[in-house]
């Protein structure tokens, strides 16, 4: 590509441009009619409300879409789908594997990415299809470190796909644009020298703006910019090292330590061969002008959406929002609305009736006693009558207009229930049973979600080795959030650093080491979606609190660990205070091997004098006496070696535990016998 002239872009792209706008046309005027319908209150059609005007009659709007589409966003914010990255093959490592876990999160972090999920799921319940994008920059000013970022695409429709795509996901994409207008100011100050459309005449077949149909918000301050990514099939030779790695041969050619190794003989190349990858490109375009042309690393367009229903028919892709199909139920329900409430307005106002002569007396108040409230009426003869008003219209009318809601909630499967409202079930368990049926009608969308955020993850995955490539220090988040940073690619093992913050050791007490090299091996994810993990703490500490009300017995044990999962202030400080009462933990901690075996013939000793015990008193030639006081002497003596051993401090733990063990020995060599025996 870096060959092609860019007159010969310009016409590729303007050619590709036009492609992706006509296949996406339906779509993409659907899409903008079911937003400003639901969102821009855009209900009524402009005939009528033309003709309603002259009338003056009224046109309400009481639009009940935009809850219907908020339970869906909000429910995939509540149970937002998260990545999980695991080893493949034998370069990976699963320590490393969490590490890339961490820094998926930390990226997420960094670069807001729940904003740009947000974003994309409610542009595809609202409009069909939403996106989002995988970016790559600096990741400070005075750096050479390059970070991934997720970022948010506000507009919808200022993407453009591949028409030839088929994929859920966008794996198979090789061609997007991206079409922005830009301030002329700020295209001239980023882009000096360089051409638009409204400048200079250029020697191109370029007349007008390429991009001119790509937004109806072009003015005369406007420049459209138009970001045309495409992907090429290639052919690349890879090489297989006798270290077990494999290498891009020009990669492996470019190494100066790879090709020092291999003039000292310590790496040999032990095969090669061509195999077929592909080549992402991004070109930068205006409408009479190549601005720029950039390398990708990655193999996948990093443009990824969200897509609402799709349905194929034909080899035609159709995306549909929520609520594309209950359009005309809340067109209805508008219409009798209004009319309802215009034959309660112009219906007229109760009439008085009497005899004639009836209303000589205080005529200027009973003229205007139905359209003002007066204190006190007179009459002349019998009392006026007031005659009822008939609400037969207004009631058919209103009937009609619940029929209208009705049908709303059958066509997108979300009932009164899954609204919050109350209905016939009472139960606990019928409620959320009917809450569930409006969870499933609407779940592909959630669904669409946890696919999109799947092949983000695969994205970064692939860029992670070609990104990271240097040695240096990187944050990682754990899922609970904490940070702790990390070496990589250091070239000789690091310590393990638990979740604690502290490093690993193993069952002999030795410091893990893990080689956290991001370059080597393969990787694969899987995505879970469920609530966040403040909520699952929360729900944790709620059946923690329950477990122990009903096995109290638990709270030393499991203490700390429920304070952890509280919110109160200061809980992290009462979760390390009971972490280090905590009985099972000070078994664990701090006791070397041959103490904890000390112990063990300890107990078994006080076992042994137990049953001594037990023997004496089973014994019926023993004089009463001595052996009551015999017995009193030992069970004290039991008694005092348990209290000691479960309660001496860890400095005396070794002492004590050699003290039973003389004891015992002492016990199988002199057993005690009473007198007379």
């Amino acid at each position: 590509m870096a060959d092609e002239k860019p007159t010969d872009l310009l016409s590729q792209g303007r050619t590709a441009f036009e492609r992706c706008q006509d296949a996406e046309k339906e779509n993409r005027e659907c899409a903008l009619d079911d937003i400003r319908f639901s969102r821009l209150d855009d209900q009524w059609p402009e005939t009528i409300v033309k003709q309603r005007s002259i009338e003056q009659r009224p046109c309400l709007t009481i639009n009940k879409l935009p809850a219907f589409i908020r339970q869906v966003v909000n429910d995939a914010r509540q149970n937002k789908p998260s990545i999980k990255v695991h080893p493949v093959d034998s370069g990976a490592d699963p320590k490393t594997a969490e590490v890339i876990n961490g820094l998926i999160r930390n990226i997420e972090y960094t670069s807001n990415a729940d904003v740009a999920y947000d974003t994309a799921i409610e542009a595809s319940v609202a409009g069909g299809f939403g996106y989002w994008r995988v970016g790559m920059d600096y990741a400070y000013d005075d750096t050479f470190d390059m970070d991934l970022s997720i970022d948010r695409v506000a507009n919808q429709f200022a993407v453009y796909g591949d028409p030839d795509s088929m994929s859920a996901d966008s794996s198979d994409w090789n061609v997007a644009f991206i079409v922005e207008p830009m301030r002329k100011a700020d295209f001239e100050a980023k882009y000096a020298g360089k051409k638009n459309s409204d400048g200079d005449p250029v020697a191109t077949d370029f007349e007008s703006d390429a991009w001119s149909d790509a937004g109806a918000w072009l003015d005369d301050e406007t420049v459209m910019i138009a970001e045309w990514w495409r992907r090429e099939e290639v052919e690349r030779e890879i090489v297989k090292c006798s270290n077990g790695y494999v290498y891009d041969k020009e990669e492996f050619e470019a190494d100066p330590d790879l090709q020092a190794a291999v003039e000292a003989g310590v790496l040999q190349i032990v095969g090669s061969r061509t195999t077929k990858s592909h080549k992402v490109t991004q070109v930068i375009m205006s409408g009479a002008d190549v601005l720029a042309v950039n390398d990708w690393p990655g193999r996948y367009i990093p443009i990824i959406p969200v897509y609402g229903d799709e349905i194929i028919v034909e080899g035609k892709r159709y995306l549909r929002s929520l609520i594309h199909s209950a359009k005309d139920a809340q067109r209805m329900f508008n219409y009798w609305r209004t009319t309802s409430t215009e034959l309660v307005a112009l219906a007229p106002r109760v009439p008085w009736i009497g005899r004639k002569g009836t209303f000589v007396s205080d005529a200027d108040r009973w003229a205007t006693a139905n359209t003002t409230s007066h204190s006190y009426l007179e009459f002349d003869g019998e009392a006026p009558i007031r005659q009822p008003l008939d609400v037969g219209p207004a009631a058919g009318a209103l009937q009609e207009a619940l029929n209208a809601s009705d049908d709303m909630k059958a066509i997108i499967g979300i009932y009164d229930a899954s609204l919050g409202a109350r209905s016939n079930e009472t139960s606990g368990k019928a409620i959320m049973a009917r809450q569930r049926e409006g969870d499933v009608a609407t779940f592909h969308f959630i669904d669409n979600l946890s696919r999109a955020i799947r092949h983000t993850g695969r994205i970064l995955i692939d860029l992670i080795p070609k990104v990271y490539t240097d040695e240096r220090v990187i944050r990682v988040l754990g899922e609970d959030g904490s940070p702790k940073s990390i070496k990589v690619n250091s070239g000789e093992p690091a310590p393990v650093i638990g979740k604690d913050g502290k490093p690993e050791v193993d069952d002999e007490g030795n410091p893990m080491l893990a080689l956290h090299d991001l370059t080597a091996g393969k990787y694969d994810l899987t995505v879970t979606s469920g609530p966040s993990f403040t909520t699952r703490r929360e729900e944790a500490a709620m059946q923690m609190t329950e477990f122990v009300r009903a096995f109290p017995d638990a709270a030393p044990v499991i203490g700390d660990i429920l304070a952890m999962n509280l919110d109160w202030p200061g809980a992290d400080e009462i979760a390390e205070r009971l972490k280090a009462i905590n009985p099972a933990l000070k078994q664990q901690q701090g006791v070397p091997p041959e103490v904890q075996q000390m112990i063990q013939e300890g107990q078994q000793a006080i076992q042994e004098l137990t049953q001594k015990v037990q023997a004496l008193e089973a014994d019926k030639s023993v004089d009463q006496f001595n052996a009551e006081t015999q017995r009193i002497k030992v069970e004290g003596d039991l008694q005092n070696d348990h209290i000691k051993i479960q309660q001496d401090s860890e400095t005396k733990l070794t002492a004590h535990a050699l003290t039973v063990a003389q004891k015992a020995d002492q016990a199988r060599q002199q057993p005690p016998r009473p007198s007379g025996s």
